[in-house]
Order: C-alpha cells, then sequence, then structure tokens
C-alpha cells in the first residue's frame, strides 16, 4: 500500500500527511510541481519529528510517477469526491496506491484516466469535500483494514 499526493498546495497538509504514512507504515509519493517552494529543509520542517519517519518519494512530474509503479500488480486508485463508488464498497489489494488530488483543484481529468477505479467517502447530502488528510486518512485506514494489511502494524486488529 502507498499512498500519493498530486501537487499538493499547503505545506501544512503534506505535514500532516507525512506523519499519516509514518504512522502506518505506509510509503508517501508526492507528485510535483507543489503549489510551494519544496526543498529538503522545507520538506523537513513541514514533517517535523515524523520525517525520518516516513518514506517519502519525490516525483517531479505525473509521468515520473507513473513510471515508478511496478508492475501490473499495483493498482492507482484515486480519491474522489464526485465518485459514484463508495469507498467502503471496494475491495482493496495490499499493493494499491492511493492518490490524493490538490487541495484547491482536485485531480485533472488526464490523471484521473489513469486510475483503475475513483472512489468516494460517503459524507452527508450538500457538503463539498473532506480535508484532503482527513480524506486521506480514511481511505488509507479503510484500504489497510479492509486488505488485512493493518494485522501487519497490529495483529490483534
Amino acid at each position: 500500500m502507498r499512498l500519493a499526493m498530486y501537487q499538493p498546495d499547503i505545506p501544512q497538509n503534506l505535514g500532516a500527511v507525512i506523519r499519516l504514512c509514518a504512522c502506518f507504515a505506509v510509503p508517501l509519493d508526492i507528485i510535483e510541481p507543489c503549489g510551494f517552494p519544496l526543498t529538503d529543509r522545507s520538506l523537513k520542517r513541514a514533517a517535523l519529528d515524523y520525517g525520518s519517519k516516513a518514506q517519502v518519494q519525490r516525483h517531479h512530474s505525473f509521468t515520473d510517477f507513473l513510471a515508478s509503479l511496478s508492475g501490473a500488480k499495483q493498482r492507482l486508485i484515486a480519491i474522489e469526491t464526485d465518485s459514484p463508488q463508495n469507498l467502503f464498497d471496494f475491495a482493496f489489494r495490499a499493493e494499491d496506491v492511493l492518490l490524493l488530488g490538490r487541495e484547491s483543484a482536485g485531480t485533472p481529468e488526464t490523471v484521473l484516466a489513469s486510475a483503475q477505479a475513483r472512489l468516494a467517502i460517503p459524507m452527508a447530502a450538500g457538503l463539498r469535500s473532506f480535508n484532503v488528510v482527513s480524506a486521506g486518512a480514511i481511505a488509507l485506514a479503510e484500504a489497510l483494514r479492509s486488505s488485512g494489511a493493518l494485522a501487519k502494524l497490529w495483529p490483534s486488529a
């Protein structure tokens, strides 16, 4: 299981996602360009004390990110607000890569076209979306739980 952020806009959100990935022992892919200068120093500052505990890989473009995926076993799963498919009804696999869109603009259709699935988190009618970090936490926790990968972190889960 991996989590990928497509062109993040907000450094604090990236820091929170780094912490999320460190706590779940899940690698994070950052797909650039970001909406802020992403230097080693700013990455370290955003991650606070969790940076050394997280596996972070930076990709200069979406094309570079796609090239890094290892074969047919890995599926790209987009987490989107307007998908008709419910996240909780999906059969996740341990090799899946969950993709979070840009905070300000979501995920472009050209990127979504590469996804094997598009999933939404159910929420109350009339509301627009979760914060990207909240959506990532919900999606990642469910994907780890339902694929059996959570048991590696906590054998009694």
